[in-house]
């Protein structure tokens, strides 16, 4: 069965972004858009990376312009709002479906028929939690804010 580790991504800054990176480590992957009524999210996945990042929590943004269009510009445009506007440090990838015929590998692992979670990706900022071990432990909606009570209470405990 596979886990985390087994997927490479590609960096928002076009590197080569493997998975198993963040082996041993609990991750946060969170499907973002800049131009949402939900984007102000980023402030609050800043702060739980912030807090957690060394307790072991590593958040990634990916990036994905399938709802609404609301992902519309090039990756460094994409890099450069979330620096300047929400001081974003942790990891961004390159653009990516979440959903449909070319949705990526990772999201046919986390959200495809066979997943621990199956559905469609609802919209921007839907969460999927990941254990130290690479398995899918929890699924969030977009309305779930980083600061939602459930949701840090699974953050912490994932640690």
């Amino acid at each position: 069965m596979k886990k985390l580790y087994d997927f490479e991504m590609t960096a928002i800054d076009g590197q080569a972004m493997p998975l198993s990176q963040f082996e041993g480590k609990a991750v946060l992957l969170v499907n973002v858009a800049s131009k949402c009524g939900l984007t102000p999210q980023y402030k609050g996945l800043q702060a739980l990376y912030e807090n957690y990042k060394d307790q072991g929590l590593e958040v990634v943004g990916l990036p994905c312009n399938q709802f609404g269009g609301q992902e519309p510009g090039t990756e460094q445009e994409i890099q450069s709002f979330c620096e300047s506007k929400y001081a974003v440090t942790f990891p961004l990838t390159s653009k990516i479906d979440v959903n449909g015929e070319n949705r990526h590998p990772l999201y046919q692992w986390l959200a495809g028929d066979d997943a621990k979670f199956p559905g469609d990706i609802k919209w921007n900022f839907g969460k999927f939690l990941i254990s130290s071990a690479g398995d899918v432990l929890q699924r969030f909606e977009p309305t779930v804010t980083p600061e939602d009570a459930d949701f840090l209470k699974a953050i912490k405990s994932s640690l």
